[in-house]
């Protein structure tokens, strides 16, 4: 029985909330892909990252229902720019994201390092052999939050993204098997070079070529979904820069947490690995840190519209309106970089549903898509000269 104040609109039940979204979730999954995107993208939007419904996504069964139900809570805003894509490429970008927040999981939540690195190997295995069957080594993954809980389900549950991945024609597997090996490889790599160099990276050139193997990899994967052809040298070019900029914006928002797990992604990070983010000392070097890597990815902007351009993208795309979505999540989170360094941020709209009708513009527009390009990127490059002028020389060292 529902109890409220007098004449107050009755207050539902936590519980019976939770059954009606999974009730509508059902009832939407049976429809055509053109009719559920509007709700993936809402639903996308709003949903709880903070608090997952756990029991919700262990419950489903469906490999497809299951992909898209956990895709807003691993992905971020990778999930929107992927909802964009026709059908079939987005059902090729879901899986391949996928099975990248595994190995991430994997690279970020297993804190033995040799039980990383044999899990990793593992998982690269079963693409390279063609045997997705077997077990897994006995690895432990450690979750700290709801978040993280969220990252370990997917990886328990990877046989659902495996049965979503053998109705993909070969070609599409091929290009997912040679993502996630090439990726794989890296991250052992990588995991290998932070613990020789004592949990940092200590090159500018280090740190790029760590970008690119992170998100290059599934950044050239995207491409090869739109332009179905090889990439040429000037769509490599960019996309390594590309790359750079979009993963930095996960480095800078992170960098308390990996400090906390003992990686640091710039040298002078060292003598805080294992520090909390209240530890006095820290605060202030991770403040300088965040600052400089910040200016290093504004500068990267003008790559992503020059890679636009070369695609030659048709004059409807789907396609061109999940970049511009991308760009314009990137733009939100480097401006409230900026504030946290002490930087004024420039001009910008917060407003997720906004982003996507902007987004959702570009689809059908060039010249909007053209518009909102150059405009971010003359931000960029003016805010990167401002907050340089403001750096004393060496600040970060």
């Amino acid at each position: 029985m529902e109890v409220g104040l007098p004449g107050a609109r009755p207050q539902r039940h936590p519980e019976m909330v939770i059954e009606m979204e999974r009730a509508r979730f059902q009832a939407v999954g049976s429809m055509p892909f053109s009719l559920r995107r509007p709700w993936l993208l809402i639903r996308g939007t709003f949903v709880n990252r903070e608090q997952p419904d756990l029991a919700h996504l262990r419950s489903l069964q469906d490999p497809e229902r299951f992909a898209w139900a956990i895709i807003p809570h691993v992905a971020r805003s990778f999930a929107a720019s992927i909802v964009l894509l026709p059908h079939a490429r987005a059902q090729v970008a879901l899986v391949g994201y996928l099975y990248a927040r595994m190995l991430d999981t994997y690279e970020d939540m297993v804190p033995d390092f040799e039980q990383k690195i044999g899990a990793l190997r593992w998982f690269a295995e079963r693409f390279s052999t063609g045997t997705m069957t077997g077990l897994a080594p006995p690895v432990e993954v450690s979750a700290a939050s709801a978040r993280q809980e969220v990252d370990r389900l997917l990886v328990e549950r990877r046989e659902l993204v495996d049965r979503l991945y053998a109705t993909l024609p070969e070609s599409d597997q091929v290009r997912i098997a040679g993502m996630v090996t090439t990726m794989a490889t890296s991250m052992q790599g990588w995991s290998e070079t932070f613990a020789g160099q004592g949990g940092v990276l200590e090159t500018e050139q280090q740190l790029s070529q760590y970008c690119d193997d992170v998100i290059g990899e599934p950044a050239r994967f995207a491409i090869s979904l739109v332009v179905h052809q090889p990439l040429s040298e000037s769509h490599h070019r960019s996309t390594s820069t590309i790359s750079e900029m979009v993963q930095l914006a996960n480095v800078t928002r992170d960098i308390e947490k990996d400090l906390e797990r003992g990686i640091g992604y710039h040298p002078s990070l060292k003598p805080f690995l294992g520090a909390t983010p209240d530890h006095p000392d820290a605060k202030e070097q991770v403040r300088k840190v965040r600052e400089e890597l910040l200016v290093r990815a504004l500068k990267c902007v003008p790559a992503y519209r020059r890679l636009l351009e070369d695609l030659s993208l048709p004059a409807f795309s789907a396609a061109r309106g999940s970049a511009v979505l991308m760009l314009l999540f990137t733009d939100r989170h480097y401006r409230a970089c900026a504030v946290a360094t002490g930087h004024e941020p420039w001009r910008g709209r917060n407003s997720t549903l906004l982003l996507l009708l902007a987004s959702l513009l570009s689809v059908v527009s060039q010249h909007w898509a053209n518009r909102i390009l150059r405009r971010v990127e003359g931000r960029f490059l003016s805010a990167a000269e401002t907050i340089e002028r403001a750096i004393p020389s060496g600040a970060a060292a």
